[in-house]
């Protein structure tokens, strides 16, 4: 493959990195490239909530994130994938604000640490699907 620079992580399929001449976005939990190398298996992980197993939803935006980052684990490794795998992510914040930017951004780098984090695309949005949802976050993944 010849990219213009030298992938940050490569794993597999994936290459993430952040080109020069673009701001290092590590500090908020994404990279600006993702590359896949094809052919591959495509996940795509619809929107993750902060729902527990039951369906219990926290009223704490920070339980919410982490929660939403299990459920996104579990949907992975259903599909044989893991954190890894996913090139792109996809969050919805009701009431976004640099707090809950923080709150994200440590939580995506707790879950991809030593490593650069994925894509990202953050969307504010007035409501989700459920009273007192606050955060959703969908995946598209890619494996051998």
């Amino acid at each position: 493959m010849n990219l213009l620079t030298t992938p940050d992580f490569s794993h597999g399929l994936l290459d993430l990195f952040d080109p020069p001449g673009l701001h290092d976005p590590s500090a908020n939990g994404y990279s600006h490239v993702a590359v896949v190398r094809l052919p591959a298996r495509v996940i795509h992980i619809a929107g993750q909530g902060g729902e527990d197993d039951q369906g219990n939803l926290s009223p704490s935006f920070e339980e919410q994130v982490s929660q939403a980052l299990d459920n996104l684990q579990t949907a992975l490794r259903s599909a044989h994938a893991d954190l890894t795998d996913v090139a792109r992510l996809r969050i919805l914040v009701v009431d976004h604000d640099e707090d809950r930017l923080g709150i994200i951004a440590r939580q995506v780098r707790r879950r991809w640490a030593n490593r650069p984090a994925p894509t990202c695309t953050l969307i504010p949005v007035p409501r989700l699907a459920l009273d007192g949802m606050l955060f959703e976050i969908e995946a598209e993944a890619y494996s051998a």
